[in-house]
């Protein structure tokens, strides 16, 4: 019980230093990270984000999901799924702008 308090915490502190939605990301930059999120992340969570090789990415699909939790998965990957990691490429505050479009059900 404490380790799950201990984590929720953690996670709280954590989305808590999130910048707002779209803060400190320039216009092309956003554009940039629209683009890879069709056409990267749509190569393998289909194009319309209802899932193909990678599951359905669609607000419904991720309710029940933590946005940290997704954060650190498009950072880190899924080890042993296709599922790569794109810290080499992205921030965290992009990861987190990318999970704000897809619970917007934005591409």
């Amino acid at each position: 019980m404490r380790a799950a308090l201990s984590f929720g915490l953690a996670v709280a502190a954590f989305a808590a230093a999130l910048p707002a939605h779209g803060e400190g990301i320039d216009v092309a930059r956003q554009s940039y990270l629209a683009n890879l999120l069709t056409q990267d992340c749509g190569s393998c969570h289909g194009l319309t984000m209802k899932g193909g090789l990678g599951p359905a990415l669609l607000p419904a699909a991720l309710a029940e999901r933590d946005d940290a939790v997704l954060v650190e998965t498009i950072l880190d990957g899924r080890p042993g799924t296709p599922m790569p990691p794109w810290r080499f490429e992205l921030s965290q505050q992009e990861a987190a702008w990318l999970v704000a479009r897809l619970r917007e059900g934005v591409r």
